[in-house]
């Protein structure tokens, strides 16, 4: 049989991909070993329990200056950030791109500034944002929502051309107007696609969360990290990195859930 042809079970399914991060664990711990053998005082690759204790100290033991748990203050706020920032950039996305993908006059003009706009580097205009916005909660919102809109827009921009054409057609024959158009055909085939293209841009949103929290804050995950960087606190740092990564993981597979569960007949659900 072609390699090509041949898939995993669900018992080897679940080995291989346990498998490399196994190793990748292995490798860690191994080198921090033989690290911190050589020098105890080394700050580079700290050992589990080094970064334990952070965590410990972090998220179960009571600022003694604030009275608060760090770690949970620090992932509420940013968690809030980016749950205002993805909805709103969903809302106008989805708007956006119901207007450039279905209403040719406004798609004439619509389409190539979108194009344009996706093509701007967000984090170049961070500056900007505070500028206009201050150094409040709105500027690190703003700084997702512009830096994703676009891009949401643009897909379902997309999506909303591949409609079939008869499909419009055949509502109109039955009398239906531009309004019900939009909200009894065009409406439900995209928001299956909103889901899934806000699970392509949860990345890019975390990428820009975490530098406005770096640059302008007093609170959240991106703050903390970049305030003990300059202790080499690794034994920080290791594990605030592995704690977004596994945010955004679950983010993904709960949006991921969620297109299962709400539109079980879009084939975006299956993969």
């Amino acid at each position: 049989m072609r390699l090509i042809n041949r898939h995993p079970g669900r018992g080897s399914r679940l080995l291989l991909i346990l498998m490399p991060f196994a190793l990748l664990l292995l490798l860690y711990l191994s080198s921090s070993a033989t690290r911190l053998a050589e020098n105890p005082n080394d700050k580079l690759l700290p050992s589990a329990s080094q970064m334990a204790s952070a965590i410990d100290r972090l998220a179960f033991t009571e600022d003694k200056r604030t009275g608060q748990y760090l770690f949970w203050q620090d992932t509420a706020a940013s968690l809030k950030r980016l749950a205002m920032g993805l909805g709103v950039a969903a809302c106008i996305g989805l708007c956006l791109g119901i207007m450039a993908g279905t209403l040719p006059l406004l798609g004439a003009s619509l389409s190539p500034l979108l194009t344009v706009l996706s093509m701007v580097p967000p984090l170049a205009i961070l500056p900007i944002l505070f500028i206009v916005f201050g150094l409040g909660e709105l500027a690190k919102v703003m700084l997702i929502v512009v830096g994703i809109t676009p891009v949401l827009a643009r897909d379902l921009e997309h999506q909303a051309r591949q409609i079939p054409t008869e499909l419009l057609i055949k509502a109109q024959t039955l009398g239906a107007n531009t309004w019900t158009l939009i909200l009894r055909a065009i409406l439900p085939q995209l928001l299956p696609r909103l889901l899934i293209a806000l699970r392509l841009a949860l990345g890019s949103a975390w990428l820009f969360l975490i530098a406005a929290e770096a640059i302008a804050s007093t609170d959240g995950l991106g703050y903390r990290i970049f305030l003990v960087r300059r202790y080499m606190a690794m034994d920080v740092i290791l594990p605030y990195v592995i704690w977004i990564t596994l945010l955004a993981w679950l983010m993904d597979l709960g949006l991921r859930q969620l297109t299962r569960i709400c539109f079980p007949w879009y084939e975006g659900a299956k993969q």
